[in-house]
């Protein structure tokens, strides 16, 4: 069986035009039998006569291959090296300690809290309501005023401000504390910027992603062995 699908495969190479077995060469086609190859669709389809066993029924290997191995590569290793090469720009005020919030940054008022607060309770205004004007804040870099915008939307009033309330403590003095601190960590959040890795980290992902497509290669060696194998039993048979 294997004698016969060789001698029909030979006929069908030798009706291949010498333009088109050029063009195949041109392009870096492998045109040369082996069992790797697949004849099936010139000897299996009804229409390979009338198409006279043209490249088309031949399947190869394109001469960029780094398509066909990108597209077979395993997502972890897909995203070690989209980790080491879309590093993004660092902005102008990386490394810089983060802008810090004072009262004159924001404005207070003040109502009477509830709660447990003893004899004082809802006698004394002790509760802080602060407002934090976002885009009219220049002390801060625009993309820290842009990312809180868009971060902390859902606690931003019609004039663009962030609104906080502190009822933490019995005193006003506390509860500016506390509101302040609450607005401090927002900004801190909007002005984190993910470091990029150091050197030393991409060594190691580097070795990782070395290991992990060696390990590819061998699986996909005893892959293509173990098929080989099966062929050469069943053309023994």
């Amino acid at each position: 069986m294997a004698g016969r699908l060789q001698a029909m495969a030979t006929l069908c190479w030798a009706r291949v035009s010498a333009p088109s077995a050029a063009a195949a060469a041109a392009v870096g086609w492998n045109l040369a039998f082996s069992p790797s190859l697949s004849v099936s669709r010139a000897v299996g389809c009804p229409s390979a006569a009338a198409r006279g066993c043209g490249l088309w029924q031949i399947r190869g290997m394109a001469g960029d291959g780094n398509a066909g191995e990108k597209a077979k590569m395993p997502a972890r290793l897909v995203q070690v090296q989209k980790l080491l090469n879309d590093v993004p720009d660092l902005p102008d005020d990386y490394g810089k300690p983060t802008p810090k919030i004072t009262m004159d940054h924001v404005t207070v008022t003040f109502a009477r809290s509830g709660g447990a607060g003893g004899q004082n309770v809802n006698k004394v205004n002790t509760k802080v309501d602060m407002r934090f004007n976002v885009m009219a804040s220049n002390w801060l870099p625009e993309r820290i005023r842009l990312k809180l915008l868009q971060q902390e939307k859902n606690r931003i009033n019609g004039e663009g401000e962030i609104v906080v309330s502190s009822t933490r403590t019995r005193t006003q003095k506390g509860n500016i504390e506390d509101a302040l601190a609450k607005l401090q960590d927002m900004i801190d959040a909007a002005a984190y910027v993910q470091p990029p890795p150091s050197e030393e980290t991409k060594k190691k992902i580097q070795k990782l992603a070395q290991k992990e497509n060696e390990r590819r290669l061998q699986d996909k060696k005893k892959s293509s062995s173990k098929k080989s194998d099966r062929r050469n039993k069943g053309s023994w048979d």
